[in-house]
């Protein structure tokens, strides 16, 4: 969905130090905004408006409050993010 170089150009980070954690952070990010929009297929994410944007902003928050990052505000902020796509359930 998201390429490291696409990831690395969003945060504006041109050197090669934080790969493997952003690639880790890119992975649960999209599980997490999948989990949130309660679609379990990739490929049916993947096509969904805000889905890649939704996904950016879990990296990028994550990236960036690496020692305090507020874990419910971020739920909370995709899950704004994704209504337009999240499923119904209970």
């Amino acid at each position: 969905m998201i390429s490291l170089d696409e990831m690395k150009n969003y945060l504006r980070i041109d050197f090669d130090d934080d790969d493997a954690l952003l690639e880790n952070l890119i992975v649960s990010s999209e599980r997490l905004c999948m989990d949130i929009a309660r679609i379990k297929s990739k490929a049916v994410f993947e096509k969904k408006e805000n889905a890649k944007i939704a996904v950016m902003y879990a990296v990028a928050y994550q990236y960036e409050h690496r020692e305090d990052c507020d874990h419910h505000a971020l739920a909370m902020s995709l899950r704004s993010l994704l209504s337009g796509i999240r499923k119904a359930g209970f």
